[in-house]
C-alpha cells in the first residue's frame, strides 16, 4: 500500500494504519520523496564518507509564495484541524529531509504561527478566516551533537525556494532548489572542502532508480519512490523506502514541534 504524506489526519490515525498494515503483513510506502532525491542521497553519502568531517551545524529553509489567495477548491486547507497545512505537509517534508541527511533531533525549541490570518478566494471574491499555520521555525540539537535550524514558510511573494546547508569541521555541503526538498526538480549540490569557495558537485547516476526517459520535474521523485516500492515488493527488503512506520515517527515529531510552540518550552525528542 502506497500513500502520500501525511499518512493520517492525526498521529492516532497514522498509528492505526501502520498497525493494520503490520497485522496484514503488507509492504507499505509513504510519499516522503526527499529520501529518494538523488541530490540528497548524494549529500547523505558524502556526510557519511567524511566530506565535511564532524558536522557542527545545519540549516534548512523552504519558502514558497502564494500565502494570501487561492481558489475556493483549495481553501479547505485553511482549517488546521483537517491536518493538511504547512506544518504537516511542507514542514514534514523538509524536516524529514534534514533528519534523513544529518540525523534525528534530540532537543527542540519551536515557533508555529499563522501570519496571514485570512485568505482571499479568487473565484468567490470573498475573504475567509485561516487557522492553519503558515510559518514554522524549529531550532535544536541533533543526536550527533550538531545544532540545527529549520524555517518553512508560505509567504506572499517571491519565495526563495529550498536550501539545505551542512557545515562541518572539514567542509560545507549545500543543496538548493526553486521549490522544496521533495519535489522532482534536480537540486543543485555544491561543496567546499577545506576551502572558502563553493563549487558545483556532479550527482552520480547510481542514485537514479527510474529509466533514462522518465519525465523530469514533479513526476521524478514519485517515480523514484515507485521504483523502490516495486523492488521492496519483489525482494521483501525496504532498503531506502520510507514505510508507514517511518511516517508514524515523523507524525510524532511534528506533534513535538507543535507542543514545543504551544508551551513555549524546549522539549526533549522521544
Amino acid at each position: 500500500v502506497y500513500t502520500e504524506w501525511p499518512l493520517g489526519r492525526t498521529t492516532a490515525e497514522a498509528e492505526e494504519l501502520a498497525a493494520l498494515a503490520r497485522a496484514k503483513g503488507v509492504q507499505t510506502a509513504v510519499g516522503l520523496q526527499s529520501r529518494v532525491s538523488p541530490a540528497l542521497l548524494y549529500i547523505k553519502e558524502q556526510i557519511e564518507a567524511g566530506y565535511v568531517g564532524e558536522v557542527l551545524s545545519c540549516h534548512a529553509t523552504a519558502m514558497r509564495d502564494g500565502a494570501l489567495e487561492r481558489p475556493s477548491s483549495r481553501t479547505w486547507q485553511r482549517d488546521a484541524s483537517l491536518g493538511a497545512n504547512p506544518l504537516t505537509i511542507a514542514t514534514g517534508h523538509v524536516i524529514d529531509a534534514l533528519r534523513f541527511v544529518a540525523g534525528n533531533f534530540t532537543r527542540v525549541a519551536c515557533m508555529v504561527t499563522t501570519q496571514a490570518k485570512q485568505w482571499y478566494e479568487t473565484d468567490t471574491k470573498r475573504r475567509v478566516d485561516v487557522t492553519s499555520p503558515d510559518n514554522v521555525l524549529v531550532s535544536g540539537k541533533l543526536a550527533s551533537g550538531a545544532v540545527a535550524s529549520v524555517h518553512v514558510g508560505a509567504v506572499p511573494w517571491a519565495g526563495s525556494g529550498f536550501r539545505m546547508e551542512i557545515y562541518g569541521r572539514e567542509g560545507t555541503l549545500v543543496a538548493t532548489g526553486s521549490v522544496s526538498s521533495q519535489r522532482g526538480e534536480m537540486l543543485r549540490v555544491q561543496g567546499a572542502r577545506r576551502s572558502h569557495e563553493l563549487s558545483d558537485l556532479a550527482i552520480p547516476g547510481r542514485f537514479v532508480h527510474v529509466p533514462a526517459d522518465f519525465p523530469r520535474g514533479d513526476p521524478f521523485n514519485v517515480g523514484q519512490m515507485y521504483a523502490l516500492f516495486a523492488e521492496a515488493i519483489r525482494t521483501g527488503q525496504s532498503r531506502l523506502l520510507p514505510t508507514f512506520d517511518t511516517a508514524v515517527d515523523l507524525h510524532h515529531f511534528v506533534d513535538t514541534i507543535k507542543q514545543a510552540s504551544d508551551t513555549g518550552r524546549e522539549l526533549t525528542v522521544a
